[in-house]
């Protein structure tokens, strides 16, 4: 059996090396939400460029997606940040097509890597096509997300862009998520309480309703 690998360590490796080369590579970082992109936002800012890609077809309902994307936008003005945030087109029915085979999934399994491939790979082709130095995403801080898989998606995913480095990481470590917590009390943030998908919006709603 593989043994999971310390990514958080590996982008600390990451870090030291960028900082060595007194240069600011341009990062394009993928986020779900406003308190997901809190801790991360505070780790990298200085060491890269950053822009913010929302795309997040896999949201559901639209309501949610709007109100996550204006919460993260509320929080970059609240700490006085100007970061370009770029918004996909939000298509969340054709985005479902690849997931149906798999509803029945529960959290965290095959369904979970689907849905990741497909956000981390419009990520790449963006980057790719847009001169970013850096790809990476947020939802390793998540405790409900696997860094393992996501790390090795992303790790499989950067050798069909040689353009672009892979950022490994699993914001969670170091108490991560717990110091994303008091942020976000700190802002009064909105947070979410389901991942996104109509999947787990309908398990959200019957374990509410049994409550």
């Amino acid at each position: 059996m593989e043994n999971n690998k310390n990514y958080q360590r590996i982008l600390e490796k990451q870090l030291q090396n960028i900082e060595i080369s007194e240069k600011k590579p341009k990062l394009l970082i993928h986020a779900c939400c406003g308190p997901c992109f809190t801790i991360p936002h505070e780790i990298l800012k200085n060491y890269f460029d950053i822009t913010i890609l929302y795309n997040n077809s896999n949201i559901y309902p639209k309501e949610e997606h709007d109100r996550r994307l204006a919460e993260l936008k509320k929080y970059l003005s609240d700490i006085g940040v100007k970061i370009e945030v770029i918004e996909t087109k939000y298509d969340n029915e054709n985005y479902n097509k690849d997931l149906e085979p798999r509803a029945s999934d529960k959290e965290g399994h095959e369904r979970c890597r689907i849905c990741f491939r497909k956000r981390l790979r419009e990520g790449f082709e963006y980057a790719s096509k847009n001169g970013y130095e850096y790809f990476g995403t947020v939802m390793t801080i998540s405790r409900y997300k696997n860094a393992q898989d996501i790390n090795k998606i992303g790790e499989q995913l950067a050798l069909e862009y040689p353009t672009v480095k892979w950022l490994y990481a699993d914001f969670k470590k170091n108490d991560g998520y717990e110091k994303s917590l008091i942020i976000i009390k700190e802002h009064e943030m909105y947070f979410q309480e389901y991942c996104g998908c109509k999947y787990s919006y309908e398990a959200y709603l019957k374990k509410k309703a049994t409550n």
